[in-house]
């Protein structure tokens, strides 16, 4: 599908008012996503779980204008008025304004809030993003109710990618690709997919235990760290792995695999940060309790052979995974010996997760 599949068609008339609720889930990708082309595409495909505790709900109202000279919306985050969020949320109406063209005709009212600390070091972009993209195309289904729910998902996904490249991975759920692939059918750059291929129960109710290495923000933001790839002397080498390591997974989640699943994806993790600390300027997110966090995880699974393994997203903070089978001692692993590296010994406790859910109003 191309994106001019997703230009907007007006059957009917626009309402006049209204509102809509989404919940939508966080994700942690397994192969990372690290560098973009224009207008949001990924270098390399990526594939995340979707989670389930860590979601964004987002109430958006609308009412129509008397003239559609600009865009026009309010931001409360949290019960507060937030001016922070604004310029991005208009830089991304700017992005999509071609596929909702009606978006000059209201203003909109934009209530969220997050069922995980605002300053927990959870990127939110993607939980965010893909709530309001959803929220919007529920306005577009209204005016035309003749769309599919596969069209209505995939232009979600493929909307809400233009305002955050992971968002539009937290969409639908469990196992969630995106990025062109030789080896997945339908996979796009446009817009993420489930991942469409046999999963061994090994990889089913996977677990997710977020530990708060450190909450404040990052030094280095996400849109900086991606630019930093164009000129980075290993980007290409990276983007290989990254196809590389795709491939394998294929075969790994079919056969149930753990002990290679664990390699590929704590090689990423550590791939995703050797590329932040080669680029120029180089940084590093991660903090000394993330490389204590790390080697007790090691140590652990060296002296109990349980699958307990990490990944990183593009801070200090550790996701740790592991299978359902293994998770009571895992859980008591985790409370007795790594939390104590959390700050504040805050964490949470997270699985896999199925997708966003529309909200009665």
């Amino acid at each position: 599908m191309e994106a001019s599949s997703f230009i907007f068609s007006k059957n009917n008339k626009t309402p006049n008012t209204g509102q809509f609720t989404w919940s939508s889930p966080s994700n942690i990708a397994l192969v990372k996503y690290w560098g973009k082309k224009e207008n949001q595409i990924p270098e390399n495909p990526s594939i995340s779980f979707t989670l389930d505790a860590c979601k964004t709900t987002t109430t958006l109202r609308f009412t129509e204008k008397e003239h559609d000279d600009s865009f026009s919306f309010d931001m409360i985050f949290e019960g507060k008025k937030n001016q922070d969020f604004k310029p991005k949320i208009e830089t991304f109406f700017k992005r999509i304004e071609a596929y909702l063209p009606f978006l000059r005709n209201y203003h909109f009212t934009i209530e969220t809030e997050n069922t995980f600390p605002h300053s927990s070091g959870i990127a939110s972009s993607a939980s965010g993003m893909s709530a309001l993209a959803l929220c919007l195309m529920s306005i577009e289904k209204e005016i035309n109710p003749a769309i599919t729910p596969e069209y209505f998902n995939q232009k979600a996904s493929f909307l809400a990618r233009l305002g955050s490249g992971s968002a539009c991975r937290s969409i639908e759920g469990d196992l969630i690709v995106w990025g062109k692939h030789a080896n997945i059918e339908g996979s796009s750059n446009l817009y993420a997919v489930k991942y469409p291929y046999q999963v061994h129960d090994n990889f089913k109710k996977y677990h997710d235990t977020i530990l708060l290495v450190d909450k404040g923000e990052k030094q280095v933001s996400s849109t900086v760290g991606h630019n930093l790839m164009h000129n980075h002397p290993f980007a290409q080498q990276r983007f290989t792995q990254a196809e590389e390591n795709m491939t394998k997974l294929i075969d790994v989640l079919k056969t149930g695999d753990l002990k290679t699943f664990i390699e590929i994806i704590e090689s990423e993790a550590l791939t995703l940060h050797a590329m932040m600390m080669t680029s120029m300027p180089y940084f590093i997110l991660m903090k000394p309790n993330t490389l204590e966090i790390i080697n007790a995880i090691w140590a652990f699974r060296k002296k109990t052979g349980l699958h307990i393994s990490f990944t990183l997203d593009a801070g200090a903070n550790v996701h740790v995974l592991y299978p359902e089978k293994e998770a009571a001692d895992c859980i008591e692993f985790i409370k007795n010996e790594l939390v104590a590296y959390c700050q504040n010994g805050h964490y949470i406790c997270d699985r896999i997760g199925f997708g966003a859910k529309l909200r009665n109003n």
